[in-house]
């Protein structure tokens, strides 16, 4: 499956260079993605107050970290299919990590604002 990663170029045909170059700027966008949740993570780590829940602020860092690498390894996976498919004349592949993501997202954003009600009520 790596190996995939570093060499999609290996079957088929080279599509029209617009559909490769629209592949790498969607790679792009997401490992944009990828580094703002790795550096929402480090600077969770760093600035964020202790909290009045045990140990959430190191929840918040690991949970925005691990979020981000896996980010940013599922999109050099969609990538590389992409660029094999369009190299072999085939469909590209589905995605449901949009999706995926964007539920993450909106759990952990609802999380945190229970987490803001409870220490809003503690103090």
């Amino acid at each position: 499956m790596i190996k995939r990663w570093f060499d999609p170029q290996d079957v088929g045909e080279t599509p029209d260079y617009r559909f490769s170059l629209a592949n790498e700027r969607t790679f792009l966008a997401w490992i944009r993605t990828a580094l703002a949740l790795v550096a929402g993570g480090l600077a969770a780590a760093q600035f964020l107050p202790v909290l009045g829940i045990a140990h959430l602020r190191e929840v918040i860092a690991v949970a925005l970290l691990v979020i981000g690498g896996f980010v940013a390894l599922r999109a050099v996976d969609h990538w590389a299919r992409a660029e094999r498919a369009m190299r072999q004349r085939r469909d590209l592949p589905p995605s449901r990590f949009p999706a995926l993501l964007s539920i993450l997202v909106a759990a952990g954003a609802l999380l945190l604002v229970v987490a803001v009600l409870v220490q809003a009520a503690r103090g």
